[in-house]
């Protein structure tokens, strides 16, 4: 009989523990379509971590691409491991039963990675959950030969300073690229009998890939970063970032993983393009994520019917930074209307700016009378959609706002942030009277015989974080009485408002704020605040029935760290940052130029209105090769892609 009619997937937890925590369909596997192997027969097994509750982590898009990218190897096995509720969190260390994955159920421990994906920074003491309930030594340092290799990537691990001691390395970019390179190379190391430290050291020598442990850094007397240089020869001096631009011949999953209980994106998802062409100045994944790169509309029309009949979810959503900038979205829009409108299949066009073209097709496939629009004018005054780059006026957000509720709806959902650089009160105020505008522009509109009751506008907003790689990652952030005081005053001018009671106004929490802050921007000091805060009780700090800010104050006492030295401190021109050894595919000149003109309130074009020299076109793809006249201007109005 052969091992693989031998292994059998047993539960890692008994049912009485199951019937004794919330949702337990969390921990047990079996989605539809998971991909079971057997773990004895394979010479890798890795597992993809999402450092948050299950129903969130299943909802990432990036963990479902890499978890069929690796399972269509042979000799590799990946598997899911997400953060355990608190209720299983007590019961496991109660238990001492380790942290396992959940296609095989087996324990953390006994794989070869563990691979974290960093999305939010107020899930780092997540982290350090999972690798504590795991058994694996919190610091990189301190592992043996035996235990798993851990490693970073996502969004946050552009500035993987906060986390650096915890981590193996980070994988600096898009993981279509280099991830087999990474695998075929563990493959031999584990065939010669290689250490931990060998492996690291040929892991450093390919490209994007930082190994933080090969790396010191020195700081001024004033706190700022001196210098930051290798002391491993492997180590390169600057790391760059990996980006996949062939998006229509790589990797994506045919058979998404089903849930069995409700998730937050509970639907397909189906990439369109990955990038962006507006140049927000607040945007991180906007300036990250350059250049904008799309996807073949016949590959997503193929890709879209597969994945349906393989799910049967009865939702669609196109997932992009700007929908709109998609120069194929109405032939593949209306294809799969066509499609797939007959069989109850609802579409989803987040990030889609309302225009006739919008309306028509949620027109096609929402019940009006139940939905909500979206819009995110992300600042009041046209002033600070100036400074902010945001290239939206207020005619365009009134003239959509008709002609939404021209097309039948009444809900209008409108998100905008405080604290944003050079805010004043005036723009402040302007948050309400443009969220009354738009409740007047209704009932001037739509005739009293005619309206499905009153209009309303919930109006959000969230508080400015400056992160890194983007033009305000010199600005000084609010403090938390700042943030304060604005909210004070934004509700107090919602309430003066003519149609006020047709306005809802909801904002963030303040203390959430100002730790995100933090570590947005923080160093290497910043691990032992964060190893201290989880050792005293901190977890799921971006849920705020879980927050404690009170343990975080004592952390920040205990640490000699100083909140307002990562926040609220304007940064010299020439100020080294933490994440200055990596080469993001923009220049620190380009984020400069874009950061004086914000405080010029001038406006940048698009990428396909003009080029502004940001450092993409290394790429040699993408948006920055496509045909322009004398101008700058993308010349072709239709679809870009050739071969469509």
């Amino acid at each position: 009989m052969s091992e693989k009619q031998t292994f059998v997937r047993k539960l890692a937890l008994s049912d009485e523990i199951l019937l004794s925590v919330d949702k337990p369909a969390r921990y047990i596997g079996g989605e539809v379509n998971m991909v079971m192997k057997n773990p004895r027969e394979v010479d890798i097994r890795f597992c993809m971590c999402f450092p948050d509750v299950y129903e969130v982590g299943m909802s990432h898009l990036g963990i479902q691409i890499l978890y069929d990218m690796f399972n269509r190897r042979e000799d590799t096995y990946c598997e899911r491991v997400y953060s355990p509720w608190p209720d299983l969190d007590r019961v496991l260390r109660e238990k001492k039963i380790p942290l396992f994955a959940l296609e095989s159920q087996e324990p953390l421990k006994e794989f070869d990675f563990l691979g974290i994906t960093l999305q939010y920074e107020m899930c780092y003491t997540n982290v350090l959950q999972i690798l504590d309930l795991a058994g694996i030594p919190l610091h990189a340092t301190e592992r043996r030969e035996d235990d798993p290799i851990v490693v970073g990537g996502g969004p946050c691990a552009y500035n993987p300073e906060p986390l650096a001691e915890f981590f193996d390395f980070f994988y600096l970019g898009e993981g279509e690229t280099v991830y087999y390179e990474i695998l075929d190379q563990y493959k031999e190391h584990k065939r010669r009998g290689g250490s931990r430290k060998e492996f690291l050291e040929a892991v450093a020598g390919i490209e994007g890939m930082y190994v933080p442990q090969f790396y010191e850094a020195s700081y001024h007397e004033d706190g700022t970063l001196a210098s930051f240089e290798p002391v491993n020869s492997h180590a390169k001096r600057v790391i760059r970032k990996q980006v996949e631009m062939s998006l229509s011949d790589t990797f994506y999953q045919e058979k998404p993983l089903v849930p069995y209980l409700r998730v937050i994106q509970d639907r397909v998802v189906l990439e369109i393009q990955r990038g962006c062409i507006r140049g927000c100045r607040f945007c991180q994944a906007g300036m990250l994520y350059r250049p904008i790169r799309e996807r073949n509309v016949e590959y997503l029309k193929r890709l879209a019917v597969q994945m349906l009949r393989s799910t049967g979810q009865e939702e669609i959503s196109l997932s992009s930074l700007s929908s709109s900038d998609y120069s194929c979205l109405k032939e593949l829009v209306y294809f799969l209307i066509d499609t797939f409108q007959k069989e109850g299949v609802n579409i989803s066009l987040p990030s889609l700016r309302i225009d006739a073209f919008a309306l028509d097709v949620m027109s096609k496939v929402q019940d009006i009378t139940k939905s909500s629009l979206t819009f995110a004018p992300e600042a009041g005054s046209q002033r600070m959609r100036n400074v902010i780059n945001k290239g939206l006026t207020k005619e365009d957000i009134l003239n959509g706002a008709a002609e939404a509720f021209r097309g039948g709806w009444n809900k209008v959902k409108l998100y905008f942030m405080l604290g944003l650089p050079t805010e004043g009160e005036e723009d402040i105020r302007q948050i309400a009277e443009l969220s009354n505008e738009i409740a007047k522009v209704y009932y001037d509109t739509i005739p009293k015989s005619e309206r499905h009751g009153k209009v309303q506008i919930t109006t959000s907003t969230s508080f400015f974080v400056p992160k890194p790689f983007t033009p305000f990652q010199w600005v000084r952030m609010d403090t938390a009485e700042e943030f304060t005081e604005k909210r004070k005053l934004l509700s107090a001018a919602v309430k003066e408002q003519l149609n006020a009671k047709s306005i809802k106004y909801n904002w963030h929490d303040t203390d959430v704020t100002m730790l995100e802050g933090v570590f947005a921007r923080g160093d290497r000091r910043c691990a032992a605040l964060l190893e201290g805060a989880y050792r005293d009780g901190c977890m799921f700090d971006s849920w705020s029935e879980f927050f404690r800010g009170d343990i975080w104050q004592k952390q920040f006492e205990k640490t000699g760290l100083s909140v307002e030295f990562y926040t609220s401190r304007e940064r010299a021109k020439d100020e080294l940052f933490p994440w200055d050894f990596i080469d993001a595919g923009i220049t620190k000149n380009f984020l400069y130029r874009e950061y004086e003109k914000s405080r010029r309130e001038e406006i940048t074009p698009n990428c396909r209105k003009g080029c502004a020299g940001c450092g993409a076109k290394q790429f040699h793809g993408g948006v920055c090769y496509e045909p322009r006249n004398e101008s700058g201007e993308v010349t072709s109005k239709e679809c870009l892609l050739a071969d469509c």
